[in-house]
């Protein structure tokens, strides 16, 4: 909306939060206009933020503060997550599902660095995108938040640049160290695409700190050899092999399907895994998915729940990353800009996931907020009161005409 006048509360508490991290007043008030921008801006871009305030610097301010201003992204990142640690909804748990996956971010020009072209296999099509592999937190309570992330450049543009080029996979074992060399508890989830016996094994390599390996639950792919009895078979073959009879209930709620479940080995696999197989019904002849875990010992009903948090971690942030919070609006050119912004989305992003779902409704709010669109729109909401109050004002106590509040305001349509 334009005509901001001054920045929403939910902004204010992160400059007392953060703002320390930059080193000067106009660092902040960028910092402040940009998360305000990426809550309530119509075109979430430099532009397009810096339009949404009555009374700001030029657009170039703003595009410095996220290309070439000396603040320490990391560092931002890692204050975002140390803030999360203090609420115990959104604290890292034994519990707790670390769900990576990748995400196209498409883009209108291929002058982007790291761009290409991506096959999107949801709209059947290749598109100009980045191409991130994103770790996002699953707690216990429910809530969710991404970790960290890594841009996927193809093998032509890391030899332009003279960099070394790393595939998907090991761009997943990045991640991987990252969530292991900070001691980040929980399971790991993927789903068929990453679920492959490097990184099964890498995974596995890795411990907690009682000695155990960590944990991972992942789908197969149904052509995926299992080897079962000593027989190498697909495993849509050993679906086939398990009848009605040999399947059991698995109630969650109202809903019902069946299972069956094993250990067994998988070829290049280096350890045991368990895995489970789920149809929709009992008599249904192909399965709806098959799942498989290092964690042998595990009921069934565990290593399934930590599978639906996969989606649960990966899905809702990308569509509402998306489509709430400009997470594919940037048309900075240059890499760091890009991924400035990427953090920035993502503590957006936090700082939203910690109102959700709070036992009252926070006063800029008036109401108990659920989703991230609802607390986008209730910010959108509070900025439109503090500015309809402050145009009230200016008339009735300080007797401006409606042309100078309409200036001041920037909404002449003028510059």
């Amino acid at each position: 909306m334009a005509g901001i006048i001054d920045f929403p509360q939910v902004v204010q508490e992160a400059l007392e939060d953060f703002g320390d991290l930059f080193d000067n007043e106009p660092q902040r008030r960028h910092f402040a206009e940009y998360l305000t921008g990426l809550f309530v801006a119509a075109r979430k871009t430099v532009t397009g933020i810096n339009a949404e305030f009555a009374r700001t610097t030029d657009p170039s301010c703003l595009n410095r503060f996220v290309h070439h201003e000396a603040w320490d992204v990391q560092a931002l990142n890692q204050r975002r997550l140390d803030l999360l640690q203090e609420d115990p909804d959104t604290r890292y748990s034994d519990h707790g599902t670390i769900a990576l996956d990748n995400t196209l971010i498409d883009h209108t020009g291929q002058l982007i660095d790291d761009v290409g072209w991506f096959w999107d296999h949801a709209a059947e099509r290749y598109k100009i995108a980045h191409d991130y592999l994103i770790a996002n937190y699953v707690c216990p309570s429910g809530k969710h938040y991404p970790l960290d992330f890594r841009c996927f450049q193809k093998r032509e543009q890391c030899q332009a640049r003279n960099a070394p080029f790393k595939d998907h996979t090991e761009l997943f074992q990045d991640l991987v160290d990252w969530v292991d060399s900070r001691h980040i508890p929980g399971t790991f989830a993927m789903d068929s695409y990453f679920t492959n016996a490097p990184i099964l094994n890498y995974i596995h390599s890795k411990q907690l700190g009682d000695g155990r390996p960590r944990g991972y639950v992942g789908s197969l792919k149904f052509n995926r050899k299992l080897v079962y009895r000593g027989r190498t078979l697909k495993a849509s073959a050993l679906a086939a092999l398990i009848g009605p009879g040999l399947r059991k209930p698995l109630r969650e709620g109202d809903k019902q399907q069946w299972y069956f479940t094993c250990t067994l080995r998988i070829p290049d696999v280096q350890h045991k895994v368990r895995v489970v197989i789920l149809w929709p019904s009992r008599e249904a002849a192909n399965p709806r998915i098959i799942l498989v875990s290092n964690r042998v010992q595990w009921e069934v009903t565990r290593v399934v729940r930590v599978y639906r948090h996969r989606w649960t971690g990966t899905e809702t942030f990308h569509r509402d990353g998306k489509q709430q919070l400009g997470l594919g609006d940037c048309q900075l050119r240059t890499r760091e800009g890009q991924t400035r912004h990427m953090y920035l989305v993502m503590l957006a992003y936090s700082l939203l996931m910690r109102q959700l779902r709070q036992g009252h409704a926070y006063e800029w709010a008036y109401q108990k907020l659920t989703t991230i669109g609802e607390a986008c729109r209730a910010i959108l909401r509070e900025t439109l009161r503090t500015t309809l109050r402050w145009a009230i004002e200016r008339v009735q106590v300080f007797a401006w005409d409606k042309d100078r509040v309409v200036a001041h305001l920037g909404l002449t349509g003028e510059g």
